[in-house]
C-alpha cells in the first residue's frame, strides 16, 4: 500500500495512492459511506493506535486495488494539496550510511575518514515540530548562508521494541518514503567545531513525502545486503533536480549500512515507537557540499553553488514517488 495525506475541499485525509498514482482515496470517506468510523488524519496516529483499524484498511485496499471498489469516492492526484503523510512524528532521527557522502562530508572540512564508521552506524536527533510536506520551504536570512538539501530515504516504524537486534529489525518498519534534510551549512560548520550537534544548522525543516511504500510494494526491488551486512536492502533509483536540472544520482542499496542494522543501534537501551522517523543519510552526490566539493577537487577555482530564495529542489525515488520544494524566505 501507498498512504497519502492530503486536503481536498478544506478536510485533511489520510488515504491510499490507486496503483497507477493517478487517484487518491480518503479512508475517511469510505469510512462515511460503509458506516465505519476512522478518527485519523495523520499516519502517525494510525501507527500509534492501528490494531482495530488494521484489517479494515488491508479489506479496503484490496477492494480498491484488486475490483475498482470505491472508484466514485476517488479524487485526482493532481487536484489535491499533498501534505506530509506525518504531521508530527514522535521522534526524527538521521543516519550517516552513505560512505561517498561521508567521504565528502569530512573532506570538505579537511578531515580524514575516520574508522569508526565500519564500527557501529551513527544518527543524531532533529526537530519533528519543523516537518514539512511538498510545497514552499520557509527559511530565515542566515538559514541562506550556504543553504543546502539532502536527498535521502527514511524508514516509519510501525511497532514498539527495545534492543532489536539488526536480524528482526524489518520487522518493525510499516514503509519507506522520501526525506530532504535541509541543511544551513555557514551554522552548521560553526556549530561542529563545539563537536555537539548538528543542531540550529538542521533544525528549521525536514520534507517528507509525498507519500509512505509499504514494503510489500518493493519487493521487486530487493537484493542483497552489502557484504557481511544483514537486512532487507532495495535497488531502488534516487535522483535529485535543481531547477530542472538533475544534479544527483544513486541507489538506495548504495547505503553501508542497512536500516535494520540502524534500527538496531537506535534501539539499544530505549523503546522505539510506532510512527517514529529514521532517516538514511545523504546519498552520494545527493547535496550541494558534495557537488561543491568534488567540483573543488577538479578545480580549486570553481565558484560554490547554494540554494537561493525561488530555487525548486526536487526529489524522486522508484516507487517512492516526487518530493518537490520551493525555497521561501520566512
Amino acid at each position: 500500500m501507498k498512504f497519502v495525506r492530503f486536503v481536498w475541499q478544506g478536510e485533511v485525509a489520510l488515504g491510499l495512492l490507486s496503483r497507477d498514482e493517478q487517484f487518491v482515496l480518503s479512508l475517511t470517506a469510505v469510512a462515511r459511506v460503509t458506516g465505519r468510523d476512522f478518527p485519523f488524519t495523520t499516519l502517525e496516529q494510525y501507527l500509534a493506535y492501528r490494531l482495530p483499524y488494521e484489517a479494515w484498511v488491508e479489506w479496503i485496499a484490496r477492494r480498491y486495488h484488486e475490483r475498482g471498489d470505491f472508484e466514485e469516492l476517488q479524487v485526482p492526484y493532481a487536484v489535491v494539496r499533498i501534505l506530509s503523510p506525518l504531521a508530527q512524528p514522535p521522534t526524527l532521527r538521521d543516519g550517516y550510511a552513505f560512505r561517498q557522502h561521508v567521504e565528502a562530508a569530512r573532506r570538505s572540512r579537511g578531515l580524514p575518514m575516520v574508522p569508526e564508521f565500519d564500527q557501529f552506524p551513527v544518527f543524531y536527533f532533529s526537530n519533528p515540530f519543523a516537518v514539512t510536506g511538498p510545497g514552499p520551504i520557509y527559511v530565515e536570512e542566515r538559514h541562506l548562508e550556504k543553504l543546502d538539501f539532502e536527498l535521502e530515504v527514511a524508514v516509519v516504524l510501525g511497532k514498539s521494541g527495545r534492543n532489536i537486534p539488526a536480524q528482526r529489525a524489518d520487522e518493525y518498519i510499516f514503509g519507506y518514503l522520501l526525506m530532504n534534510d535541509w541543511s544551513a551549512r555557514a551554522l552548521q560548520a560553526a556549530e561542529m567545531k563545539l563537536n555537539l550537534g548538528p543542531a540550529k544548522g538542521k533544525d528549521f525543516a525536514t520534507s517528507l513525502g509525498p507519500w509512505v511504500v509499504t514494503p510489500d510494494e518493493l519487493a521487486p526491488y530487493e537484493t542483497a545486503p552489502p557484504s557481511g551486512h544483514v537486512g532487507r536492502t532495495y535497488r531502488i533509483a534516487l535522483q535529485a533536480e535543481l531547477n530542472n536540472q538533475p544534479i544527483s544520482y544513486g541507489y538506495l542499496s548504495d547505503m553501508s549500512w542497512t536500516f535494520a542494522e540502524i534500527l538496531e543501534r537506535v534501539s539499544y537501551g530505549v523503546e522505539v515507537r510506532p510512527g517514529e522517523v529514521i532517516g538514511s543519510g545523504t546519498v552520494g552526490t545527493g547535496c550541494l557540499l558534495e557537488i561543491n566539493s568534488t567540483r573543488r577537487l577538479e578545480d580549486p577555482t570553481a565558484t560554490e553553488r547554494w540554494l537561493q530564495v525561488g530555487d525548486e529542489v526536487l526529489l524522486i525515488g522508484q516507487e517512492l514517488g516526487m518530493l518537490r520544494n520551493t525555497i521561501c524566505r520566512a
